[in-house]
Parts: C-alpha cells; sequence; structure tokens
C-alpha cells in the first residue's frame, strides 16, 4: 500500500508525511509531488471522519488527523501501480485525470464551489450535494487564499463564528462572489432543494418579500381575468363537445367536485370534468397514477389533454384559483405529506393554480418522492413569480395540450 500526500498547491506536505510514516512505518511510503493516479480517496475537510473511519478499518488503528485538513491522502494499491520507478503506468495516470480533474486544471466541465456552514450541517450539505455530480464541493475549506472569481456560499452563516463570518466578508472584499447556498442551486438547478429550508430561511430571506407585493398581486388578478375572457371562447365549446362523450360512455355527473386546500389553508371545490368512473373512490381517497384503472377512456384523453382541467376557470374567476400557481392538493394526503416534506403547507402562501411550474417540469406524481420533487419546483415558483415565469408556464401548458403531453 502507498500513501501519497499532496498539498493544494502541489508541494508534499513533509510534516503530515512524517505524521502518517510514523503510523504506517510497516508500509511502503512514498512521497511525490506530480499524483498521478487516484483508486482510494480525497481527503479534506469535508470527509475528514469518513477518512478516519476508513484508515482505522484499514490499518486497525486510530488516526489522529489534527494536522491534516489541508492536505490530499490518496491510498494507491501496489498491485495496480505498475513497477520501476514510476509509480504509474499510462493507464493508470489516464484513469487519474479522468476521474479526478483538480480545480487548477479547470476542473473540466464541473463548476467549483466552496460552501460554509457550521460542523454540524455538513453531512446535510454533503446527503444534498453529492445528487449533484456536476458541482465539485468543497465543505469549509478555510485555507484558500486566492479569491479571485471563486463561488462561495453560505448556509445557516448566522451560527458561524465571527471569525469564520469575516472570511465570507474578505472573500468578498477580493473579488469571490459569495451567496447563500440555496440561492445559488435555485439559478444553478431551476428548483428549490427543500432540504436545505429552514426556519431562518423563511423570516430573513428577500426571498418571498414578493408575497407581501401588492402590485405583483394586482397585475396577477388582471391578468388571470383576462386569460379566463380568452379561454372561455374555447373553453366552451370543448366543454360541451367533452360533457357529450363522457355521458355517453358512462353513467354518473358530468362535473367532479372535490374539496381542496387552497390560499392560507382554506379548502374550497375544486371543479373537474369526471374522468374517472362514478365509484372510483368507493374504498376511500387514493394516490391517482399513470395508469390507473378507474380512469374511464374518454378520460385518459381528456386527462392527457388536461381538458379536465377547463372548469377551473370558474375557480379562478371566484377567486379560489390563479391561472399559474401550486396545484391544489387534497387535506388527506396534505396531512401524510407534510410529516414527509420539509415545509409543505408553505405552499398555501399563495393561491392554487391550474396548471403551475411542477406541472411543465415534472411527470405525473403518484407517491411521495413525486410529491417532494413537485414541492421543489412550487417553492422556487412562490419565490420567483413574476409575469414573464407566468407566461412561460401558460406557453409549455399550451404546448402540453396540443401536443397531449400532459399528465
Amino acid at each position: 500500500m502507498y500513501i501519497l500526500i499532496k498539498d493544494s498547491a502541489g508541494i508534499t506536505n513533509c510534516s503530515v508525511f512524517k505524521q502518517l510514516a510514523t503510523y504506517f512505518d510497516i508500509f511502503n511510503v512514498f512521497m511525490t509531488v506530480q499524483l498521478r493516479y487516484y483508486c482510494g480517496l480525497i481527503f479534506n475537510r469535508s470527509n475528514q471522519r469518513e477518512v478516519k473511519h476508513i484508515m482505522s478499518q484499514s490499518f486497525n488503528q486510530k488516526v489522529e488527523c489534527k494536522g491534516l485538513p489541508e492536505a490530499d491522502i490518496i491510498l494507491v494499491d501496489r498491485n495496480q501501480a505498475g513497477t520501476g520507478d514510476s509509480l504509474l503506468d499510462a493507464n493508470a495516470s489516464n484513469q487519474y485525470d479522468k476521474s479526478h480533474a483538480r480545480t487548477e486544471s479547470g476542473a473540466e466541465g464541473l463548476d467549483t464551489l466552496y460552501i460554509y456552514c457550521p460542523e454540524h450541517y455538513v453531512d446535510v450539505i454533503e446527503k444534498v450535494m453529492s445528487r449533484h455530480q456536476n458541482i465539485e464541493v468543497h465543505v469549509n475549506d478555510f485555507s484558500v487564499r486566492n479569491f479571485k472569481n471563486l463561488k462561495l456560499c453560505h448556509f445557516k452563516s448566522e451560527h458561524m463564528s465571527q471569525e469564520e463570518k469575516i472570511f465570507l466578508i474578505t472573500a468578498t472584499e477580493l473579488g469571490a462572489r459569495v451567496e447563500p447556498l440555496v440561492s445559488f442551486l435555485d439559478r444553478k438547478l431551476g428548483y428549490t432543494e427543500v432540504e436545505l429550508l429552514h426556519s431562518g430561511y423563511f423570516l430573513y430571506q428577500k426571498a418571498f418579500s414578493i408575497l407581501s407585493n401588492k402590485t405583483n398581486a394586482f397585475i396577477k388578478r388582471v391578468v388571470d381575468l383576462l386569460f379566463v375572457f380568452l379561454l372561455s371562447w374555447v373553453a366552451i365549446p370543448v366543454g360541451i363537445i367533452t360533457a357529450v362523450l363522457i355521458k355517453l360512455e358512462s353513467p354518473g355527473p358530468v362535473f367532479y367536485k372535490q374539496r381542496r386546500t387552497g390560499l392560507y389553508n382554506k379548502e374550497f371545490n375544486v371543479i373537474k370534468f369526471r374522468s374517472m368512473r362514478n365509484d372510483a373512490e368507493k374504498n376511500g381517497a387514493q394516490w391517482a397514477c399513470s395508469n390507473d384503472s378507474r380512469v374511464t377512456k374518454v378520460g385518459k384523453i381528456i386527462r392527457k389533454t388536461r381538458i379536465d382541467e377547463l372548469p377551473q376557470l370558474l375557480n379562478v374567476l371566484k377567486n379560489e384559483m390563479s391561472m399559474v400557481g401550486p396545484r391544489p392538493e387534497r387535506e388527506h394526503f396534505i396531512s401524510d405529506l407534510e410529516k414527509e416534506i420539509p415545509y409543505y403547507r408553505f405552499r398555501h402562501a399563495v393561491k392554487p393554480g391550474i396548471t403551475g411550474l411542477a406541472q411543465v417540469k415534472y411527470p405525473y406524481g403518484a407517491s411521495v418522492q413525486d410529491a417532494v420533487w413537485k414541492h421543489k419546483y412550487d417553492i422556487f415558483y412562490i419565490k420567483h413569480q413574476k409575469f414573464a415565469m407566468d407566461l412561460k408556464i401558460l406557453l409549455l401548458t399550451v404546448k402540453t395540450v396540443l401536443f397531449g403531453k400532459g399528465v
């Protein structure tokens, strides 16, 4: 087993090397400036505990890592390391170059992000960021000195020490772009990582100031009424044809009313064209799915094209709904979902919509995991809602209706 050590500047860290050599003197230890092969792990502050655990398992010794935060440790299998004076052959070198492109070489195709947070939130950050392989992440790396053009994000900064806050302020002064982690990810991903939401974010961030903007609310209401008027010219004749087809196919009412939760947790009756059998919920409320056997033949068509939602123009007219917003859900499901999804009821801070960002960005949902994803888009919409976004969502919805790609 070889143990190779390199600090962030590419120079062998002798003090760290001596410390490790003391622990592992029964192994062949080599020092090198050029690291060409990666097969084990990269050690830094963000995975310090993991490395200590692996080393303890591998060498049956407890490792004290106090002197190591700024070093990289690479464990190389001797059998794969090649022969002669060179540690590695050409193939191994290529494997390293592809698997671990460092920041100084441009990190081919990757965004490099430095994240700073209180230590007890490191696990949460690592869990969330592990889903984004296109972002190279460094957590709580306070060894950085060249800040120009670097991207730094902070999470729960109100709980950081004064020295850590000064570090971020200094980084800003020296050319780094510093912003809240959630804001960066919003812009990068187009949705909100709800696992990173916390009470302080809702209370202190300006992101939700749009909710108290009366001008925006007035414009949104005017646009809603305008669209109701315009769509009525199409909705009325299409609705008459749909009603006839529903009556011809199966017994029961044309319209289907269901209690949903809307603005400020107030329940109302949402109106839809009936797309299921009349006895669809004789056994109680249940998730609908993409190939639900309860859906009628006509129902499949009107659900796919979203014609079944047209009667909700009446809900918009009554100011119970908006054209665009989070889809209203049933209280029965909300009670379950809010136990699994952070701040799920916050979607009720705005009026529900006939269509929404989640509906045009995410396919049909029939599980808690699907609800999580839709909630990510709903929270993003609540923070960034504006006329241009509403218009884009409506145009995408029209595309969905015309090409039958709806849910």
